[in-house]
């Protein structure tokens, strides 16, 4: 692992951070932050080598992802959302892949998969409707993976369902442009997406099922240990990376705040074991969530490496340590701002947006902990899990 283009991230932090008020301010990336992104390759480190990419260890592009959202929260989960989706489109039709890709290899692909549109097949492909919620980074892309489901004649989803992930060009789909005003994450600009009446081809559309449970890589031929991960373990890798990336932001700039205050006792913070003690721990607990997700990563790189299949109590377990980390972090960052005092607050001071953006990354479905949890103590007891809720997303 090269980490060049982590290098290129550390080298442009300042002007990261100095974008990150105007960043708040617009709900999205400004346009020379996400140029200097483009520039240092983040979206490129999964992508294929044929197109321009680095097709780098998931381990460097968590990383990187971590390090970028410990500069500005919104910058590192748009560089994890969006940094994933070349992973996927290595693995769809190589048409769809060229057209995407095979003119300019900078350009950036936006989601949600979340079955936001129903597809009504109609000759050799579709037409979609729907409206979907939280599409991170998208002013900055010209194409979108979207979930949807597939509907019958009267435009309703067929039963029992049948989900798919199509990919769309700009020309297809609206950007509801007010549609992100929120506490945290601001930055990231996760608009509403519209869709009216697209037709979609079909070697622009994948099944849904075949790409979270990994037939759609093992139909395609990939040869690249990456292309062969689990979906279910490269999807939340960048979400979770930009969180546990946020708590480390909100250590440094709650350690920088800490070093010179005078706590309430009228003792200098640094001289003031309680708070020392609070800090140690937390810098720890958010260690330890930056190494159990990178751990599971490398574990399940090796097991692919080897030939090894995946199967769905291995999923499991590595979808429950990713959710467990990024609660674990964001608790402990919760522990240093929780001591940072009243001028914590004031919105001129980084500390306050890195807290907001830390607890705005819990919200992501990707880290609800029941039914992961749930599915993965199953599986570890020899119990099949059910088709339904316990299955989705792993």
């Amino acid at each position: 692992m090269s980490y060049e283009v982590l290098d290129k991230i550390v080298a442009i932090a300042d002007e990261i951070r100095a974008g990150a008020e105007e960043g708040d301010s617009l709900g999205r990336l400004p346009d020379d932050m996400a140029k200097g992104l483009k520039d240092a390759g983040i979206i490129r480190l999964l992508q294929r080598k044929k197109y321009n990419g680095y097709e780098a260890h998931p381990r460097e592009f968590a990383e990187t992802v971590m390090k970028t959202a410990s500069f500005y929260g919104s910058a590192g989960w748009v560089g994890g959302i969006v940094g994933v989706h070349p992973w996927q489109l290595a693995f769809a039709d190589p048409k769809v892949q060229e057209e995407i890709l095979g003119e300019d290899t900078d350009t950036w692909q936006a989601s949600p998969y979340m079955p936001g549109g129903v597809a009504v097949p109609t000759g050799d492909g579709y037409v979609m409707n729907g409206r979907w919620q939280f599409s991170s980074g998208t002013d900055h892309c010209d194409w979108i993976f979207l979930g949807a489901m597939v509907g019958g004649a009267d435009g309703k989803p067929l039963m029992p369902p049948q989900s798919l992930h199509v990919i769309l060009p700009r020309s297809d789909y609206e950007i509801v442009a007010d549609s992100w005003d929120v506490v945290g994450l601001r930055g990231t600009g996760s608009k509403d997406i519209i869709v009216k009446n697209a037709f979609i081809p079909n070697y622009r559309v994948m099944d849904g099922g075949k790409v979270i449970d990994g037939t759609a890589a093992k139909e395609y031929g990939v040869t690249e240990t990456l292309y062969k991960m689990p979906w279910s373990t490269m999807f939340p890798l960048g979400i979770t990376a930009a969180t546990i990336g946020i708590c480390e932001g909100v250590l440094a700039a709650g350690v920088d705040y800490q070093r010179n205050r005078v706590g309430a006792t009228g003792t200098l913070v640094k001289d003031d074991p309680y708070v020392l003690h609070a800090l140690g721990e937390a810098a720890s607990e958010i260690d330890a969530a930056r190494q159990q997700l990178l751990a599971n990563v490398d574990r399940i790189w090796d097991k692919v490496d080897r030939g090894e299949e995946i199967d769905f109590e291995a999923r499991a377990a590595v979808r429950r340590d990713q959710a467990r980390a990024a609660w674990r972090a964001v608790r402990a960052a919760d522990e240093i701002f929780d001591r940072a005092g009243g001028n914590a607050l004031r919105m001129d001071n980084p500390l306050q947006r890195f807290w907001r953006d830390a607890h705005a990354g819990l919200h992501h479905a990707i880290h609800v902990t029941s039914t992961t949890y749930h599915a993965a103590a199953m599986s570890s007891l020899g119990v099949e899990v059910p088709e339904g809720p316990l299955r989705v997303m792993i």
